[in-house]
């Protein structure tokens, strides 16, 4: 696996109705679970009088992490359909939220789970869905004098420079693409000097 697909921004707000309810979907990309509660602690602004606000994510590449939320509709009725969409979609990093309006009439366990994974399905049709290389973060170590010598890689595998610390004894974190990982390594190994370690995604 050497790419993921994820979104970039927020998605466009849609609507979906069913018997008089409305669910509004949204989706966000995230990269950590605290940006979670901030989208939906806006979303419950915007809709103060809204009685569910259901939603599941995932987060991460190699070992995605996921949860998903009922928020009060009949266990796995809402969650669970909307995360059924990010795994349909093959996406990451991704939250979909979908807020609902009781319309007045009840639209039975079947009927709550189509309209959820159709209001996710929804936000994210309306999301600009990217491929993305997987970058592994790198972190080399090395003394002042080998800093030409690491520039040097950098600058011919084209390695994004995360952060720097160049003193006496300097540490550089890189992001590489996975599909030069091996080679990179060899390359930095080459150099005893030069210490190499792979940081988690």
């Amino acid at each position: 696996m050497l790419t993921y697909k994820t979104i970039l921004k927020p998605s466009e707000e849609v609507l979906y109705k069913d018997k008089g309810s409305k669910f509004y979907g949204y989706a966000f990309p995230i990269h950590t679970t605290e940006e979670v509660k901030k989208h939906i602690d806006k979303l419950k602004k915007k809709h103060s009088n809204a009685g569910h606000f259901c939603f599941a994510f995932q987060h991460g590449i190699q070992t995605p992490y996921y949860r998903a939320s009922d928020d009060g509709e009949p266990s796995n009725s809402a969650g669970l359909p909307i995360y059924g969409q990010l795994h349909a979609f093959d996406v990451t990093n991704v939250l979909v939220v979908v807020v609902r309006y009781f319309g007045g009439t009840k639209l039975g366990v079947g009927g709550l789970i189509s309209a959820y994974k159709t209001s996710a399905k929804l936000s994210l049709e309306a999301s600009v869905v990217k491929q993305m290389d997987i970058l592994i973060p790198f972190k080399l170590t090395f003394e002042y004098k080998e800093l030409s010598q690491v520039m040097r890689i950098i600058k011919k595998f084209q390695l994004v420079l995360k952060s720097q610390r160049l003193e006496m004894e300097c540490e550089v974190v890189i992001l590489a693409k996975k599909s030069v990982e091996k080679s990179l390594q060899t390359t930095f190994e080459a150099f005893h000097k030069i210490k190499v370690e792979i940081l988690n995604d």
